[in-house]
């Protein structure tokens, strides 16, 4: 029995942690994340040029694509082809043609560089061990006075922790991003800590910080 049990795991390992946040669970995301704050909050209009790193499956790159319009376009950035396969899916299956995939590396989400008004990066900073790299790229990626957002929960149960600490309860706390965004040449122009809760779990506060490119900003190569 406990062959057969050990069995059974083994056969499912490649399809445990698929996607995060399937299709069928959209609809009841939509309950809990302020989708439509968060775009106007950086001014997400009809036109924009976005990427979404870390895109999973598509939850938030559909809302984008809807909210740019056909005369914009959405960079859907993820390391894993088989996200990236359910969101060709998505896309297919919604006839829309304003979003482009890119199977981004772990230190480079592959942006083009100069074009975008903004970046999201959405729960998953805290997993990018290159996230000094990311930045850099980011930045490179923004049009002069462009906006990064980044949106992370902050498990109450790790908020004293180190970063690591945090790292490897899969959260993270706005102070270590906001040294980390400033660091890469970002002014702070907007803080959130009220955002509301991850998956409607009081123990998973929501925040959100806006980081903006200056306007005259070049990069400077070794600052971070």
């Amino acid at each position: 029995m406990n062959v057969l049990k050990s069995c059974f795991i083994l056969f499912l390992i490649p399809y445990l942690g698929l996607c995060q946040y399937a299709e069928y669970e959209w609809e009841d995301r939509d309950r809990w994340m302020p989708v439509d704050r968060i775009f106007k909050l950086v001014g997400i209009e009809r036109g924009s040029m976005v990427a979404d790193i870390g895109c999973h499956e598509g939850y938030l790159s559909i809302h984008l694509a809807n909210r740019v319009g056909n005369s914009g376009k959405v960079y859907a950035v993820d390391v894993r082809s088989d996200r990236l396969d359910l969101l060709k899916g998505h896309i297919e299956d919604r006839e829309i043609s304003n979003v482009k995939v890119i199977q981004g590396d772990y230190d480079d989400p592959k942006l083009p560089k100069g074009k975008l008004d903004v970046v999201i990066i959405m729960d998953t900073y805290h997993e990018m061990t290159d996230y000094e790299k990311i930045l850099e790229h980011v930045h490179k990626a923004l049009k002069p006075g462009g906006k990064l957002l980044i949106l992370e929960k902050l498990k109450k149960r790790a908020r004293n922790g180190s970063r690591s600490e945090q790292v490897d309860a899969h959260t993270l706390a706005p102070k270590y991003v906001k040294r980390e965004m400033k660091a890469a040449q970002f002014k702070i122009i907007e803080e959130v800590d009220d955002l509301g809760y991850w998956e409607e779990d009081s123990d998973k506060p929501m925040w959100l910080l806006v980081g903006q490119k200056p306007k005259d900003s070049k990069w400077v190569k070794g600052k971070i």
